[in-house]
């Protein structure tokens, strides 16, 4: 579905499931794609793209919030089909690269799924830092789900892609689940950050849309984790 002009939820997932949002956005010419879901996941895209009476060529970048498995599944796969660059930041790079392994959920039931279900390692073409500009986008880094986590903000569309630092059911705003974060100290930390910026709408890795006065409400939650 279309949740702004030029930007498309192309898979949805709830906020309680192991499946992650995968987002479209319309830059003209060029796609960019957003998190690509589970493995087995990327002819969805490719199919949705066609759909808008788009190609598969026009995806030019393909940006990963993070490397868990839920939102880089189908990076190898995409990136075939489409062949555009992958950009991931630079600490969570060699996870999806396969040049370090993948850490162990803390989750028995994720640990135990983990060691049947592998995603394909991807080449990253694109080592993002925080401030930097991707397809329009501000790269803001916001480390503790994983190392490398990444929220990134269109400023003309007034949207932020929280990836797993935030998620929203519909009723109310969250963190990502402590037992999926590598540090949930630092997780309150980047929500802080994630403040500083304004915006009207959230988009999460998980759950639905945050709208309108989406930067308040992530306000408020961020004002309680201080006390």
């Amino acid at each position: 579905m279309e949740i702004v002009e030029g930007i498309h939820r192309v898979d949805e997932a709830s906020a309680n499931t192991a499946h992650a949002n995968v987002y479209l956005l319309i830059k003209g010419e060029e796609l960019i794609v957003i998190d690509t879901g589970t493995p087995g996941n990327g002819r969805k895209t490719v199919d949705y793209i066609q759909k808008l009476d788009r190609q598969p060529a026009d995806v030019k970048t393909i940006i990963l919030t993070h490397f868990h498995m839920d939102h880089m599944g189908s990076a190898y796969d995409l990136k075939k089909l489409t062949r555009a660059k992958l950009a991931v930041h630079i600490e969570d790079a060699d996870f999806v690269s396969g040049k370090k392994p993948m850490p162990k959920p803390k989750n028995i039931f994720f640990r135990a799924g983990s060691s049947f279900i592998k995603p394909a390692p991807a080449e990253v073409d694109v080592l993002l830092n925080n401030g930097e500009n991707i397809g329009g986008l501000t790269v803001i880094h916001v480390p503790g789900h994983t190392p490398g986590s990444i929220a990134l903000l269109d400023e003309e569309k007034r949207v932020l892609f929280a990836g797993d630092t935030l998620r929203y059911d519909g009723k109310k705003v969250s963190g990502g689940p402590e037992e999926f974060s590598f540090d949930p100290i630092k997780v309150k930390e980047s929500i802080r950050k994630i403040v500083a910026f304004n915006f009207d709408v959230m988009l999460p890795g998980h759950g639905e849309p945050l709208k309108p006065n989406a930067s308040e409400e992530v306000r408020k939650i961020a004002d309680s984790s201080k006390q």
